[in-house]
């Protein structure tokens, strides 16, 4: 049977313990080198680079997010071993977990090792199709020619490079397809590495519940279950054409992945579509002046991850919810896309001014979309804003400042409000 050991890396670990390190991560299985699809899943990403940057927080219970009304982010496992889950309401997050350690996300710092994280995995295979800052599949088909070892070595190099150089540790799924692959990083986390074969898929799958089928939601899972369906196996008594009668082509997806059938490409680098950043406030606010300083914040964000993504965006978007849930969403196509704060926050400070009678509000955003690669330049002159070629100037002297001293080294009055 095919073995390594996820510590030294020894191909002839040893029957229990690797007998060159002594360490009891021995991964075995049948098809461990033959296998080529893989999914990459930080382990509670956000909570892991806080604790990175703050030491002192290693062993308490922790969450990302903020607010009475806000909610989790993500939280590390302490916590979620108290029942905290992430996109959990904060109020309901503390009361499950009282000690908790609170702090606010840092997304322009997590874009930052994302991308770290994504340069080193495409020094193994340009085939990398990221779903999210903190998870991707790798097709690693015909790299072992290339680096001179099987995919699983190289992943297994690869999770323990990121958790010595970056502090991030890292669960690892080897399968046949997309599909196994992300069921098989979930498996063992934290710092997992979980193996589907061919030759087991059909006896894996036979007692899963429906769920476990990629996108089947709740609505799905609630219909299929009420015509009694609730496993694979349930599935599986069905026909291809009895099950796409039934729920159309949902159904012939769903009998497909029942069957371990999965046969989605990688796709690499796949556009962003839009940037946003909002606020759910602990109190309703109606006050322009704060909600003016909150709009200003806001677009910092979005410019932030513009910049770092090397975008910039033809429109931007506005979005408020009152205080009885209703939603207004505004938006405003510019004359050149922006990643600039000054630009963003320009123009949709006009949409609040109209929507402000309104209020008062419990949530409020700022987004980009239609986005294109940034052309490098903020030369182009504007004749109705003659101050504004110097605005661009300064705010891309003061984006120096905090990239060499931290975000907060350099602030402007507006923010504080």
């Amino acid at each position: 049977m095919s073995a390594i050991c996820r510590d030294c890396l020894s191909d002839q670990p040893g029957p229990a313990r690797c007998r060159h390190c002594g360490s009891p991560r021995v991964l075995r299985h049948e098809e461990l080198f033959d296998l080529t699809m893989a999914h990459m899943d930080c382990d509670a990403f956000y909570a892991s680079v806080e604790k990175r940057d703050h030491p002192h927080l290693a062993n308490q219970p922790l969450i990302v997010g903020g607010g009475k009304r806000g909610v989790v982010s993500t939280c590390c496992y302490i916590a979620r071993i108290k029942g905290v889950r992430s996109a959990m309401p904060m109020f309901k997050a503390m009361e499950l977990c009282p000690e908790a350690v609170v702090v606010p996300g840092r997304m322009d710092v997590y874009v930052g090792v994302s991308r770290q994280i994504r340069a080193m995995m495409e020094e193994l295979t340009p085939s990398v199709q990221p779903i999210s800052l903190d998870e991707a599949f790798l097709d690693l088909s015909g790299t072992q020619r290339l680096h001179g070892a099987p995919p699983a070595v190289l992943l297994a190099r690869l999770a323990r490079r990121i958790e010595v150089e970056l502090g991030i540790t890292i669960s690892v799924g080897l399968s046949h397809n997309k599909f196994l692959a992300k069921i098989a990083s979930d498996l063992d986390k934290p710092r997992g590495f979980s193996v589907i074969g061919k030759a087991e898929t059909m006896a894996f799958l036979h007692d899963k519940p429906v769920g476990i089928i990629w996108g089947v939601g709740a609505a799905m899972r609630a219909r299929l279950e009420r015509d009694g369906i609730r496993t694979i196996a349930d599935l599986r008594r069905y026909s291809e054409d009895d099950l796409f009668r039934k729920y159309g082509s949902m159904g012939g997806h769903v009998w497909r992945l029942a069957h371990g059938i999965d046969d989605r490409r990688i796709t690499v680098r796949e556009p962003v579509k839009s940037i946003s950043n909002e606020r759910t406030f602990n109190e309703d606010v109606s006050d322009p002046v704060s909600l003016d300083g909150h709009l200003w914040r806001l677009a910092l964000k979005v410019s932030d991850r513009a910049k770092a993504a090397g975008l910039a965006g033809s429109t931007v978007n506005l979005k408020l919810k009152t205080r009885d849930f209703k939603l207004i969403s505004r938006q405003l196509r510019l004359v050149e896309a922006t990643q600039l704060t000054d630009e963003i926050y320009a123009a949709t400070r006009p949409l609040l001014e109209r929507e402000i009678s309104r209020g008062p509000f419990r949530l409020l955003g700022v987004g980009l979309s239609h986005l294109s690669a940034y052309s490098g330049s903020d030369a182009a002159p504007d004749l109705l804003d003659p101050a504004a070629p110097r605005r661009r100037a300064a705010e891309r002297a003061s984006d120096a400042i905090r990239g060499r001293f931290g975000a907060d080294a350099i602030l402007k009055g507006r923010a504080l409000r």
